[in-house]
């Protein structure tokens, strides 16, 4: 035999999961000669790409991970003073290890499934309390993108519930302050809506001014000074005028919070407890309000409830209040949560409890304090103020430049302005750090450094009477019972263990794309060189992340037939609403800016529409047809009609009902003829990449979950990234930033805080795209094709598939139509739950269509994955037959009762009219590698009517414990 040295195993080889002669065996069974036969029937062949990608030739795992070191490398971790709400933090050696890098935690959907995800919940209900109890708040949500955007959510959401005094009040007063970024996100959000935006001195605010509706104040403020807001708030209150607060969960440690001076809403990120700084993200900014604003809270609220056993239940609460579902009614397009990283900074709080957080703040204040004392003492002139973790010490120009170099040869960066250096504090700063500052600052006014030792020694916590905290916070005992690492390892893993994640079975959500998250992808992220650097930095420091960018915007440019890309939006909701922006930016520079309204189909998902509301813009809907795409007829009426004021048309393709539609190119030219845009939205570009292309069909502007077609995992709900790639003319209106220069010439404000979004996670995409190659992500598109018709194939006969393109095929998601069960009494969320009894996650649930399932088993299952998951939902259809041939009863049925808990099989006696057996092991294979839901079938009504959002009650944990 011969030896072959170049004999690899392809990472493809790795990402696909169907083998050659897997692949024969389901081409078989679908009726295609060739897999090149089966794409020329299911994307029509007007549309199919005639070029290959030109992207660089695919790595090997080890190849591109030795590589990827030499890029990072280019990147210095130097130590960060800049502040302005990213901090360097500690990662807890047992998060880091057993949630961050665990594919049990990160490769979790969205908790639409309540009954196999209580780990994550408990995870995301902890947040919520930390939250609730540290900002002095009654309510909170579950985490938002960031803080900037979690700023513009309350200045929305307050425009939405101002008292009916106020109810042609626009103005909205900004603390001048703030964090530049929320600045610059602010005004984003504020212009295309009509809220007039005034910045300045909360000293000089009028209160009584007629036309002001709301107040935001930074607290601590971007100077770093912290004041007592209670007599402005008691102010606001008699004005009818709501107050949003900007605060830091660390700093409310040991200061009053702001829900005792009164406020309204809370905002802020999470990140300095235990998520590092990645360049900007992903972090979990947070929300808190007061309960009476229950209904108009953005994002996703985790609430307590109760199992059909009566026992208390976590999940998502208010669902029918998720602002997606409001459609064009809604005041916010954000449809997730930055779950993953709220747990990460909910298990930072529980690892540390009360009295480490406060131990950690009072040592970060005790640095800052130290620091100012010493520089004092050396002669400089640092400002007089109270002040958490920032000192500011005002210099002329000269002698700021003198620190700089000087603080760069320590490897230290600090924040400057034009007449001021402050220096910000955090939990990995030491004393030492604080001689080193001493001595650059000495240096620089020609001075000998101090000895320290007497301002040590006499240092003390010495706030203002209305600053100083003095309610209790996390008495909860979850705070307060796993400070131990052992402790803390096994409440990890006991939450890890309620969930259903990738690591136990496909999760085939349609729309979702829950596809392999590979280890080689996921390693580079948690790498120094990557999560330690601060999204102000130095742009020298930062040189591995700016090619990686730049190889990166290149290739998604590439793979989407467009002209440039922006990797600033952090969110697929964030990128529609981007690409919007930089339409009507466009329009606007034409002297077009009347041009305002959006056509959108009436399968569309529930962001586009609010998104759209939130770009300022009307939107019309177009009617599809029976065959779930769009009418053509009445696309064309529409567009004629709004012919002077169309704006663009919003498209998913293919289309939400998983066809490629045949006439996607006249529909494009039909919104061009009117003077229109087409933005496409780039869920379903799993079915394009390397087929087709978005700038190739026709479309100006698209958005790419990142966290879908290009490997970035869901993390349990987030975090996600949502570039937006466009063609030449709309290039120069890319978002930018106020700090770093990001976008066009003609650059819309920023979208996200950070200026390129969520950057940390931006080498999984990287590492997928550098490891597949042109070829492989073309066969890798092609395989999702493939997986999803083999179900196709399967399932019918079982069940009716509701739509296919004209040639009988599906693209990489079908629609499987369950309604015809309610005749017996089985509805679709039964079939849902059900399917957790067989050890799989439910399909997407009654979209785009009520009582359906919407299936996509990307390229990454294996046929023997399929298979299983086909054998379970024909199984499941042989119990429904059951019913309907009155076999089994109509009430007391498996379906009915699903899913089927360890305690409910085991305890008691079994008065059920089937067996235990069938109940729980329907299937032989399902022996092999149980997964037990952890909590019965939730009631949701009990929950909404009874709504708690943080920890169970201590008067009841006791007993909940006897029952885990």
């Amino acid at each position: 035999m011969k030896i072959n040295l170049s004999n690899a195993v392809k990472f493809e080889s790795r990402h696909n999961g169907p083998n050659e002669a897997e692949i024969a065996e389901m081409l078989e069974k679908i009726g295609a000669s060739s897999l090149d036969e089966l794409i020329g029937q299911t994307v029509p062949e007007a549309i199919q790409s005639k070029k290959s990608l030109d992207l660089p030739k695919a790595k090997l795992e080890s190849e591109f991970l030795a590589d990827f070191k030499k890029l990072a490398s280019k990147n210095k971790v130097f130590k960060s003073f800049i502040g302005m709400g990213y901090y360097d933090t500690i990662v807890p050696g047992v998060v880091l290890r057993n949630v961050l890098e665990n594919p049990g935690w990160y490769t979790a959907y969205t908790p639409y499934q309540a009954e196999i995800a209580q780990g994550r919940l408990e995870a995301l209900i902890n947040f919520q309390t930390v939250v609730m109890e540290l900002t002095g708040m009654e309510l909170a949500n579950a985490s938002l993108l960031d803080e900037g955007t979690a700023a513009a959510e309350a200045m929305t959401m307050l425009h939405a519930v101002k008292p009916r005094e106020k109810k042609n009040a626009n103005k909205y007063f900004v603390d001048e302050k703030i964090f530049p970024q929320t600045k610059a996100v602010l005004l984003t959000r504020a212009e295309p809506i009509g809220i007039e935006l005034v910045f300045g001195s909360l000293s000089s605010l009028d209160l009584t001014d007629p036309e002001l509706y709301g107040v935001m104040i930074q607290y601590p403020n971007a100077d770093g000074a912290v004041s007592d807001y209670s007599a402005l708030v008691a102010s606001a209150k008699e004005n009818k005028v709501l107050t949003a607060f900007a605060s830091d969960l660390l700093a409310l440690t040991i200061l009053n919070s702001p829900g005792e001076m009164g406020a309204d809403v809370v905002v802020g990120s999470s990140q300095r407890f235990g998520v590092p700084m990645g360049y900007g993200g992903p972090h979990a900014g947070f929300f808190a309000t007061k309960e009476e604003f229950k209904r108009q809270i953005p994002g996703r609220i985790i609430g307590v409830s109760i199992d059909r056993s009566g026992n208390k239940a976590y999940r998502m609460a208010l669902q029918t209040r998720e602002q997606h579902i409001k459609r064009e009614k809604a005041t916010s397009n954000i449809c997730t949560a930055q779950v993953l990283l709220s747990v990460m900074a909910s298990f930072y709080a529980v690892y540390h409890g009360p009295q480490g957080l406060k131990n950690i703040a009072l040592r970060t204040h005790g640095l800052a304090k130290l620091t100012a004392q010493a520089l004092k003492k050396v002669g400089l002139n640092v400002v007089d103020q109270t002040f958490f973790d920032t000192i500011q010490i005002k210099m002329n120009e000269v002698a700021r430049e003198r620190v700089r170099g000087l603080a760069l040869g320590a490897e230290m960066n600090f924040r400057y302005e034009s007449d001021s250096v402050f220096i910000s504090f955090d939990e990995t700063k030491t004393l030492e750090d604080v001689k080193t500052i001493v001595g650059i600052f000495a240096t620089e006014e020609g001075k000998h450094t101090l000895d320290l030792n007497d301002l040590v020694e006499n240092l003390e916590l010495s706030l203002p009477e209305g600053l100083a905290r003095k309610s209790e916070y996390l008495t909860h005992p979850v705070f307060n019972s796993y400070h131990s690492e052992h402790e803390m390892l096994r409440y990890i893993k006991r939450l890890e263990n309620k969930d259903l994640s990738l690591v136990h079975s496909m999760i085939s959500l349609g729309s979702c794309t829950m596809k392999l998250n590979a280890t080689a992808e996921m390693i580079p992220v948690t790498w120094p060189e990557f999560g330690q650097i601060h999204p102000f930095a130095p742009m020298d420091q930062a040189l591995g992340y700016q090619e990686l960018f730049t190889n990166l915007r290149t290739w998604l440019t590439e793979i989407t037939g467009f002209a440039d890309t922006s990797l600033q939006p952090n969110s697929g909701a964030q990128g529609e609403y981007a690409g919007l922006m930089v339409i009507r930016a466009y329009h606007i520079s034409r002297g077009e800016g009347h041009r305002n309204v959006a056509l959108i189909p009436t399968s569309a998902h529930g962001t586009n529409p609010a998104s759209a509301v939130m770009a300022g813009m009307k939107v019309v809907l177009v009617k599809c047809d029976e065959k779930g795409n769009i009418d053509i007829d009445d696309l064309r009426k529409r567009a004629e009609e709004h012919a002077s004021d169309l704006s663009c048309l919003m498209v998913t393709y293919p289309s939400t009902h998983g066809v490629f539609e045949e006439g996607i190119r006249e529909i494009c030219e039909i919104i061009h003829q009117y003077g229109g845009q087409v933005y496409m939205d780039g869920a379903n570009m799993n079915a394009q990449v390397g087929l087709t292309s978005p700038g190739y069909i026709g479309a100006d502007v698209c958005h790419l979950n990142l966290h879908k077609t290009f490997c970035i995992p869901h993390g349990g709900g987030g975090p996600g990234m949502g570039p937006i790639c466009v063609a030449a003319h709309l290039a120069p209106f890319l978002p930018g930033n106020p700090i770093v220069k990001t976008g066009g010439e003609q650059a819309v404000s920023s979208i996200s805080a950070a200026p390129y979004g969520s950057a940390s996670i931006l080498p999984i995409s990287y590492a997928y795209i550098a490891m597949m190659g042109g070829d492989g992500l073309t066969n890798a598109t092609k395989i999702a094709i493939l997986n999803a018709n083999y179900i196709k194939e399967r399932l019918s006969g079982h069940y009716p598939i509701l739509y296919t393109g004209s040639k009988g095929r599906a693209a990489h998601e079908m629609i499987v139509d369950c309604r015809s069960f309610k005749e017996v009494g089985v509805e679709v969320e039964d079939i849902a739950k059900r399917l957790m009894d067989y050890g799989f996650h439910a399909p997407t649930v009654s979209f785009p269509v009520a009582g359906t399932l919407m299936i996509e088993p990307t390229e990454s299952e294996t046929k023997a994955e399929l298979d299983k998951f086909c054998d379970a939902l024909i199984s499941i259809r042989e119990e429904i037959r059951e019913i309907e041939t009155g076999k089994a009863d109509k009430e007391q049925n498996v379906l009915k009762n699903a899913p089927h808990t360890a305690d409910m099989v085991l305890v008691g006696e079994w008065n059920l009219p089937y067996s235990r057996e069938k109940a729980v092991f329907p299937l032989a294979s399902v022996k092999e590698n149980k997964f037990w839901p952890s909590v019965r079938r939730i009631d949701s009504a009990y929950g909404d009517r009874n709504l708690v959002c943080s920890c169970i009650p201590v008067e009841e944990y006791a007993g909940q414990e006897e029952m885990a």
